[in-house]
């Protein structure tokens, strides 16, 4: 065998180091290339987020699905079937199975219920499900169950709220009163407030985000006439159970609260009241005798859908702000589906197609070819889950 030698005297040295030189030199051109790109492209990104917030949306949705639309989430079809986003994964409730759903196709969790008439919640990261008239409700967060809850026998569940930071309220009914609301802690540990009404009847409570105070909604009669009054409560005494603000409703029954910023906002069927921490009512928008068809009460806006007569589709499509006042308004003679406001978003299912608006009703993208979509929902990064019969996909704008 060949021994095999190297010449150190007389090997090109020289041309050798050239060559490595000149692959280093291409290599930091082609890296060059690529950071200027890179750096236009973020440029672009940066003077879209600058112009109307929507640019650091478009790269997140970018991040996080790398452009792509194929995710799909298949489940069992039902009636009885409700459906909430969490992150990139789909909670999917019905009368007999509660999952939680991975845009890779397949079940984070699950678990068998009996519910008799479903219903979800959501906010701060968490979604809560419960059986209206039950007894039974569980708190979800993307990796699954972190509370469960069964009332007493002769306590049944009337509505559940989270707040921005996922702190649950359970407003009940009780034996011998009219309502019942109890609040726990972020951690779900312990019962930090916890109310019976004897007075009115309670629909729906939740605590501010900052966790100071509960707000309750409250129903019943005066001098004959029906009122609606939002209640509020401070949780940093403890014990207390006497209000220490009020604000009523003008005529109006109210659906719904929210937190807007440092703002209380109150859905009602006439009017949405928006009203300070200290629960002093400040702003209100009034439906000027239109008929509620749709809302939706989201982080940052309030978005109302004002049917001019009790049937038909001739109307209006209003968004508000914290303080109640316009931030679009656009005139509809078509059917509208489903609303659905996350951040700074708004989905509208129309029959024929899907449309993505801003905050102030500019279009923002739009979908057609939605055959078997029955309901669309909103995602804080402009995406949207397109809901069908057993299966669902994502919207990338």
């Amino acid at each position: 065998m060949a021994e095999k030698k190297r010449d150190i005297w007389n090997d090109d040295d020289g041309a050798g180091e050239a060559k490595r030189a000149e692959k280093r030199s291409g290599r930091l051109r082609r890296f060059a290339v690529f950071a200027l790109a890179l750096m236009a492209v973020l440029a672009v990104v940066l003077a879209a987020a600058y112009r109307d917030g929507t640019g650091f949306d478009a790269l997140r949705r970018y991040l996080n699905y790398g452009g792509s639309g194929e995710e799909r989430y298949r489940y069992e079809s039902s009636s009885s079937n409700r459906f909430a986003a969490l992150g990139d994964q789909l909670v999917v409730l019905s009368d007999n199975t509660l999952q939680l759903l991975n845009r890779d196709g397949g079940e984070t969790w699950s678990t068998q219920v009996k519910m008799s008439a479903p219903a979800l919640c959501q906010g701060g990261g968490r979604v809560a499900a419960y059986d209206v008239g039950g007894r039974t409700l569980y708190v979800l967060d993307q990796h699954g169950e972190v509370f469960h809850l069964e009332t007493e026998e002769d306590e049944t569940l009337i509505s559940a709220t989270l707040n921005g930071k996922g702190i649950l309220t359970v407003t009940a009914q009780r034996p011998n009163a009219k309502g019942a609301v109890y609040a726990y802690s972020a951690d779900m540990t312990r019962v930090v407030f916890d109310m019976t009404s004897g007075e009115r009847f309670v629909t729906e409570a939740r605590v501010s985000d900052d966790g100071s105070t509960l707000a309750a909604v409250r129903l019943g009669q005066q001098d004959g006439v029906f009122i609606s009054s939002v209640v509020l409560y401070d949780l940093r005494e403890a014990g207390e159970k006497t209000p220490f603000a009020e604000h009523s409703i003008p005529d109006g029954l109210a659906l719904s609260t929210g937190q807007q910023g440092g703002r209380l906002v109150t859905v009602a069927d006439t009017c949405v009241v928006s009203a300070s921490c200290a629960g002093k009512a400040e702003a209100s928008y009034d439906c000027g005798g239109a008929y509620l068809r749709s809302y939706s009460l989201g982080e940052n806006f309030t978005a109302l859908l004002l049917n001019r007569y009790r049937a038909g589709n001739v109307g209006r499509l209003v968004t508000l702000d914290a303080e109640g006042a316009e931030l679009g308004s656009l005139e509809i003679h078509e059917e509208v589906r489903g609303l659905s406001a996350a951040g700074r978003y708004l989905a509208v299912l129309y029959t024929d197609r899907l449309v993505v608006y801003n905050e102030s009703l500019q279009v923002y993208a739009s979908l057609r070819g939605i055959n078997g979509i029955s309901q669309a929902l909103m995602r804080t990064d402009g995406s949207a889950l397109l809901i069908g019969t057993d299966s669902a996909s994502q919207f990338l704008p």
